[in-house]
């Protein structure tokens, strides 16, 4: 199949794709400051940019858009349209991702991946945070604090 853009055209479009702040980051985001979260955003001096990272508890929670990570749903099909590009770029996508996850826990850093997918379902992603974090306030409180104030 043939995509129905030209050159120019379909490089606007995937250039305009955002990397930070987008709508399910956003979502997630409400959600953990919600529930009493406190959390740090893009540190770049961690392995693949968490989205957030709650220092005191050295968690972190990536927020994969279902296309660009090669997720298994339906918004993570490949297109039709030049697989011989599609295949190897998404494919080097998904073993960023495991290289930067492997990278975190070396240092100690627990990783929880949020799908594009999953982040509207509000109920879902509220029992993943807290499932994962542990309750809001506990463990690490201080030490968050304390990197909010620094």
């Amino acid at each position: 199949m043939t995509d129905t853009r030209t050159p120019e055209q379909r490089r606007r479009i995937m250039q305009s794709v955002g990397q930070k702040n987008t709508k399910p980051e956003l979502a997630v985001r409400k959600i953990a400051h919600a529930l009493g979260y406190r959390f740090r955003l893009h540190r770049k001096d961690l392995p693949g940019r968490p989205d957030l990272v709650f220092p005191g508890r050295k968690k972190v929670v990536f927020v994969h858009g279902c296309f660009w990570h090669g997720h298994g749903c339906p918004k993570g099909r490949l297109p039709k349209s030049r697989p011989e590009f599609w295949v190897p770029k998404i494919e080097g996508n998904k073993e960023r991702d495991h290289r930067a996850e492997a990278k975190l826990a070396e240092l100690g850093w627990e990783t929880l991946t949020v799908w594009q997918c999953e982040a509207k379902n509000v109920e879902a992603v509220t029992a993943q945070l807290v499932e994962f974090l542990g309750p809001p306030g506990a463990a690490g409180s201080l030490a968050d604090a304390s990197a909010t104030s620094a």
